[in-house]
């Protein structure tokens, strides 16, 4: 039954993790934002000709693999039945404009109006419990702001207030992700990023993931496997 919440209206929207994803009317295409550690060392590895496998990064990515994991799940379940399968893409400050070219790309090919759901991951604390991450917030308006400038403008709500968020702050990125608790976890622990590597991905540095637009390279998901969209 359609609800309140799934933002069912408009063209773009925005929700937060695995439940934000199934909260959402389901939508042509899913971009996953998770700014520091999934997201941005995904585009990179990607842009780098190196191929990362979903199940990798399952195994040193906490939310960005599990929304990835669900949008894939649920491409399998649409593709067995009568629904179309969504689009899986990965997007961060890093391939912000990429992001939005595909989109646009993707609705020229098909010759119809496209819908798309921006998942800002998030961050899991001890229990489980989700917790907003600035970061995230940033990434997603950053890539719903290059939506609107390609003139895929029928935002929701939630999709509005990140983007103009993101402009607002588009001087100030280094510092609010620098200083946010997300980096500050990553620089107390290196557990995630020693899994990484041995998946053979180099981590993208904080430092780096506040970088706007460094990458023309989106990640798509397919098979399994992220892949550079063409």
């Amino acid at each position: 039954m359609p609800s309140a919440f799934d933002q069912s209206t408009y063209q773009v929207r925005l929700d937060w993790g695995v439940e934000g994803l199934e909260r959402l009317a389901p939508a042509d295409v899913v971009v996953v934002v998770d700014v520091l550690r999934f997201s941005s060392s995904v585009a990179d590895a990607v842009a780098s000709g190196t191929t990362v496998a979903l199940d990798d990064a399952v195994t040193w990515s906490r939310n960005g693999a599990a929304v990835a994991a669900r949008a894939r799940d649920d491409s399998r379940a649409a593709q067995a039945g009568t629904g179309a399968a969504p689009v899986v893409l990965v997007g961060s400050l890093r391939n912000a404009s990429a992001v939005a070219r595909a989109v646009a790309t993707l609705q020229e090919r098909r010759q119809a109006r496209t819908s798309v759901a921006v998942i800002a991951a998030g961050e899991a604390d001890s229990s489980g419990i989700l917790r907003f991450a600035v970061e995230d917030q940033l990434g997603a308006g950053a890539v719903i702001s290059a939506l609107t400038d390609l003139g895929i403008d029928h935002t929701a709500p939630d999709a509005a207030v990140a983007a103009e968020g993101f402009r607002a702050l588009s001087r100030a990125l280094r510092h609010l992700i620098g200083a946010s608790g997300s980096a500050r976890e990553l620089a107390e622990g290196v557990a995630a990023t020693d899994r990484m590597r041995a998946a053979g991905v180099v981590p993208t540095s904080t430092a780096e993931a506040a970088e706007v637009d460094a990458l023309d390279v989106v990640p798509i998901l397919r098979e399994g496997v992220f892949v550079a969209f063409e």
